[in-house]
C-alpha cells in the first residue's frame, strides 16, 4: 500500500532575519530515511491572517501516523480541537459520535475508500468536508466535489493556507447552527419536497434521483426560495470559489434541473433567469 510521508521545509529569508512565530512551513511526501528532523511551524500572528472564532472541534481522517500528527499539531496551535481516525470504516461513526464542524478527510484509506466516507456523511449530515489527498488527477477532484466534499486540497500544501481553507468552509457555516442536519428540517413547495438529512427528493409523491451536484444545487436554490443568487453566490456555497466569468457550471447545472422538473421552456418558471443578476427559487411555481 501506498504511504505518504511527511516532512517540514522550513524557509527562512536569505536577507532578514524573520521575527518569532513567522516561520513557514509546508507539508511534502518525502522518504522518512530522508526527511530532516521535525521542526514545528508557529502560526502567523492575527496581523498577518483574519481571524475567525476558534472553538471548532476538527474530525481528521487520515491513515498516516506523522501526518496526521503533523496536522493535529499545527491546528491545536489554533486552538482548534483536532480527533484523529485511521480507518476509513470507523470514520461515519466517529462523525455521529463527535459531531464536528469540520471533517478533514484522506482519500486512501484502509478498509473503506474516502470517497465512499464522503458518501455516507452526506446521507445524514451537512458537516463542511475538507478532502486532503495526494491524489492530483481532474477526474478524482471532480469526483470528490460531486460526492458531496465542500473542498478538494492536494498535498504538499503550506500549513497556513490549509488553516485558511478551514476557516473559509466554516465562516460559511451560521454561528450556532447545528451541524447535524435538523431531522424535521423538509423544505416543501407544493408537490416538490425536499429532505436534507435524508438527501431525497419526492415530486408529485414520487422519487426523483438526483446526483449529488443537482440535490445540492436545488438544496441551495430552495433554502433561499423567493430570493435571486447570483452565480458568485452558488459557486461559493457549491465549492467555495467566486465565479470567474467563464466557469458555466452553475449554468448547466440549472439546465439539468429544469429538465428534471419539466420547466425546460423558453420562460421558466420554477427556477426563473433573472437577467443580469442571477437565478430565483420561485416557491409558488411547484404546484402543478
Amino acid at each position: 500500500m501506498f504511504r505518504e510521508y511527511v516532512r517540514i521545509c522550513v524557509r527562512l529569508s536569505a536577507n532578514v532575519a524573520p521575527p518569532p512565530g513567522a516561520r513557514r512551513a509546508r507539508l511534502e511526501c518525502a522518504c522518512p530515511a530522508r526527511a530532516p528532523a521535525l521542526a514545528r511551524a508557529a502560526p502567523p500572528s492575527e496581523e498577518t491572517m483574519n481571524e475567525v472564532p476558534l472553538k471548532y472541534r476538527v474530525l481528521l481522517i487520515e491513515d498516516d501516523d506523522r501526518l496526521a500528527q503533523l496536522i493535529r499539531e499545527y491546528l491545536d496551535s489554533y486552538e482548534f480541537s483536532v480527533t484523529v481516525v485511521r480507518r476509513g470504516d470507523l470514520a461515519v461513526g466517529a462523525v455521529r459520535e463527535h459531531q464536528p464542524a469540520l471533517v478533514i478527510l484522506d482519500l486512501m484509506l484502509p478498509h473503506l475508500d474516502g470517497m465512499e466516507v464522503c458518501r455516507r456523511i452526506r446521507a445524514f449530515s451537512n458537516v463542511p468536508v475538507l478532502i486532503l489527498t495526494a491524489r492530483s488527477d481532474v477526474y478524482d477532484q471532480v469526483a470528490g466535489l460531486e460526492t458531496g466534499a465542500d473542498d478538494y486540497v492536494t498535498k504538499p500544501i503550506e500549513p497556513r493556507v490549509l488553516v485558511a481553507r478551514a476557516r473559509a468552509l466554516l465562516r460559511r457555516v451560521q454561528p450556532g447552527a447545528s451541524v447535524e442536519a435538523p431531522a424535521s428540517e423538509t423544505l416543501v413547495f407544493g408537490e416538490l419536497a425536499i429532505s436534507p438529512p435524508n438527501r431525497t427528493v419526492t415530486w408529485r409523491g414520487e422519487p426523483v434521483d438526483l446526483k449529488t451536484a443537482e440535490f445540492n444545487l436545488l438544496l441551495i436554490l430552495a433554502r433561499a426560495a423567493g430570493t435571486v443568487l447570483s452565480r458568485d453566490d452558488i459557486l461559493k456555497q457549491l465549492r467555495g470559489i467566486e465565479f470567474d466569468g467563464i466557469d458555466r457550471s452553475v449554468d448547466s447545472g440549472i439546465s439539468k434541473l429544469r429538465r428534471r422538473f419539466e420547466d425546460a421552456s423558453s420562460e421558466p418558471h420554477k427556477i426563473k433567469t433573472i437577467w443580469g443578476r442571477g437565478y430565483l427559487f420561485s416557491p409558488s411555481a411547484w404546484d402543478d
